[in-house]
C-alpha cells in the first residue's frame, strides 16, 4: 500500500471513544485456505513478508489460540457460514451436502435479510442440498447482492472462474482478481446507505501449488527455518492411527522431506499475494471514506503441517493442522491500535455469531459459538471452558475426536482393529506447544487426564443429542465413547477385531 494511504487510514482509524449508539459496522471477512500460523510476520516469522497482515494485527486484536473446529475445507466452512459444529451440519467430504433449511440460518442470509448489502467471491466450499435426500442445489447466487464464488474447489485461473471473468485480463491470477472484487464491491457499497458485508475466501495458498508469476522474486533462492518439530523424529510418540492417512506420506511426496525450501517459497509466494489482496480491499476502504466504520476479520479454513513432526497437509488435531491465523480490526473501538494479543480457545465456529452480533442481529439458538468482542474489549479474558476438534473424514484409523482447553488439548484415537490399539493423548500446550511428549501415561498427569476425559464425554454426550439423523453422523457417538468396547463398536462397523 501507498505509504500515504497508511497515514490517511491511521488519521481515519481513530476509534470511538464508545461504541453505543454507533451506526451499524459494515463486515469484511477474509477467508484463506490451507494458511498455517507460522505463515505471516505477527505470528513470529522473520523469513516472510506480510506487511498488510502484519499492520491488519497492530491495528486489531490477534488471537493466538484459535482453531478450526474440522480442519478440512468443507466442513471447516460450512461451520464458520452457520456457527455450528460438523455434527449439526451434517456436511463434509464423503458425508454429503448442507441443508438447505440450515443454510437458510447461515450469517450471509441473516445479514441479507437484515438489511446489509451482502457479497461473496472466491471458493465456496461446499453444496447445498433440499433435504437429507433431496437433490442437489444451485450455489447460492441469489443470496448475495454480488457474487464472485465458484463451485468445488474453484481455480487459480480467473478466466476458469466463471463469475471472475470480467477480472481475467488484468488480473490472470485469481488472488488478485479477488482483491479487485473486495476493492470494486467496497468502493460501490460506499455510495449506499446500507452496510455491507463482504466475505471472500481465497483459494490460496492450497495445493496443488500455483502461485502468481507477478511475484517469483519475493522469495527466489530464500532458504526458510525449519519448524522446531520438523521431521519424522518428532512424530514418533503421536499415535499409530495418525500414520495411516496421507498426511503421514505426504511428508515425501509433497517433498518437505527434501526441498523444504523450495516448496516453503512456493507457499509463501501465495500468501504473499493474499496479503497484496488485502492491501487492495484496505486501499479502498480509506479512498471510499468507509474504513472507520468497518470490521474486519481475517482468518483460514485450516492450518499446514508443513513438515511439522514429519506430516503434510491437514485434518489431523494436532496444532500446525488445527491452529490457525486470526486477526480481528474494529476501528470503532478503543482497544485498536495497541497491538493486543488474546491467548483465549477461539474457534471458527465463532465467526457467525460474532458478526451477527456486531450488526445488530439475534444469534439463533442453534449455534455453538461465541461473540469474540468480548475478547477485544478484554483480551485476557476467556470465552469457554473447552473446544471441540473434529475428524471424521479419511481412512477410519486416523478419524478422532479431540477437546483443547487454554492449558492441554486430549485426543482420542478409537481404532482398535487388528494391530491398533485404543490411544489417548495428552498435551500440556503451555508447557509444550510442539506437543512433543504425551502425558497421558504420566501419573504426573493424571488428575488433568481425568478432567479432559469428562470435557471430553460432555462434548461426546452432546453429539448424541444433537447430532444430525442424516449423512452417518449418529454412528460417531458410539465409535468415539471411550466407554464403549472396541468388539462392540467392530460389529456395528462391521470390522475385525483385535488380534490376540
Amino acid at each position: 500500500m501507498n505509504p500515504k494511504f497508511y497515514l490517511l487510514a491511521l488519521l481515519c482509524l481513530t476509534p470511538l471513544v464508545g461504541l453505543s449508539g454507533a451506526e451499524k459496522p459494515n463486515l469484511i471477512f477474509l477467508f484463506a485456505d490451507d494458511q498455517s500460523t507460522d505463515s505471516m510476520g505477527c505470528y513470529g516469522n522473520p523469513d516472510v513478508q506480510t506487511p498488510h497482515l502484519d499492520q491488519l494485527s497492530a491495528d486489531g486484536v490477534t488471537f493466538d489460540r484459535h482453531y478450526n473446529t474440522t480442519s478440512i475445507c468443507m466442513a471447516s466452512r460450512a461451520s464458520v457460514m452457520t456457527g455450528m459444529y460438523e455434527y449439526k451440519t451434517g456436511c463434509n467430504f464423503s458425508h454429503g451436502d448442507l441443508v438447505a433449511s440450515i443454510w437458510r440460518k447461515s450469517y450471509p442470509v441473516l445479514l441479507l435479510e437484515a438489511g446489509y448489502t451482502t457479497a461473496f467471491a472466491g471458493k465456496f466450499g461446499f453444496e447445498l442440498m433440499e433435504g437429507p435426500k433431496g437433490k442437489k442445489l444451485p450455489l447460492p447466487e441469489k443470496d448475495f447482492d454480488r457474487w464472485g464464488g465458484s463451485p468445488g474447489q474453484s481455480s487459480y485461473a480467473t478466466k476458469e472462474n466463471k463469475s471472475m471473468v470480467g477480472y481475467a485480463a488484468e488480473y490472470p491470477h485469481s488472488t488478485l482478481s479477488y482483491g479487485a472484487f473486495g476493492r470494486d464491491f467496497v468502493k460501490g457499497s460506499a455510495k449506499s446507505e446500507k452496510p455491507f458485508c463482504l466475505s471472500i475466501s481465497f483459494k490460496a495458498p492450497h495445493k496443488p501449488a500455483t502461485p502468481d508469476p507477478k511475484f517469483d522474486e519475493v522469495y527466489k533462492g530464500k532458504a526458510f527455518r525449519k519448524p522446531e518439530n520438523y521431521g519424522r523424529e518428532h512424530g514418533e510418540h503421536f499415535s499409530k492411527q495418525s500414520k495411516q492417512g496421507r498426511q503421514y506420506s505426504r511428508f515425501h511426496e509433497w517433498n518437505y522431506s527434501d526441498k523444504f525450501d523450495e516448496v516453503m517459497a512456493t507457499y509463501h509466494q501465495q500468501i504473499y499475494a493474499i496479503d497484496v489482496a488485502v492491501g487492495m480491499i484496505r486501499e479502498a476502504l480509506v479512498e471510499s471514506g468507509e474504513a472507520d466504520n468497518t470490521v474486519i476479520i481475517y482468518s483460514s479454513d485450516n492450518g499446514f503441517f508443513c513438515g511439522a513432526h514429519g506430516y503434510g497437509s491437514k485434518v489431523l488435531p494436532y496444532e500446525e493442522s488445527a491452529r490457525v491465523p486470526l486477526i480481528i480490526f474494529d476501528p470503532r473501538h478503543p482497544n485498536s491500535g495497541k497491538k493486543l494479543r488474546s491467548g483465549a480457545v477461539t474457534g471458527g465456529i465463532d465467526f457467525a455469531p460474532t458478526m451477527l452480533k456486531l450488526a445488530g442481529v439475534t444469534v439463533p439458538e442453534n449455534m455453538d459459538g461465541v461473540d469474540l468482542m468480548k475478547l477485544y474489549q478484554e483480551p485476557e479474558a476467556a470465552v469457554r471452558d473447552s473446544l471441540l476438534l473434529i475428524n471424521v473424514w479419511g481412512n477410519l484409523p486416523t478419524q478422532s475426536l479431540a477437546v483443547v482447553t487454554d492449558e492441554l488439548k486430549y485426543i482420542y484415537w478409537g481404532y482398535a482393529a487388528g494391530d491398533f490399539e485404543v490411544t489417548e493423548e495428552l498435551f500440556d500446550l503451555n508447557k509444550d506447544p510442539l506437543e512433543l511428549k504425551n502425558e497421558a501415561e504420566n501419573p504426573e498427569y493424571r488428575e488433568a487426564l481425568e478432567a479432559m476425559r469428562t470435557a471430553y464425554d460432555q462434548h461426546l454426550q452432546d453429539w448424541k443429542m444433537e447430532a444430525v439423523a442424516y449423512n452417518n453422523y449418529q454412528i460417531y457417538g458410539t465409535l468415539f465413547d471411550r466407554k464403549v468396547s472396541w468388539p462392540e463398536k467392530a460389529a456395528l462397523l462391521g470390522q475385525p477385531r483385535r488380534k490376540k
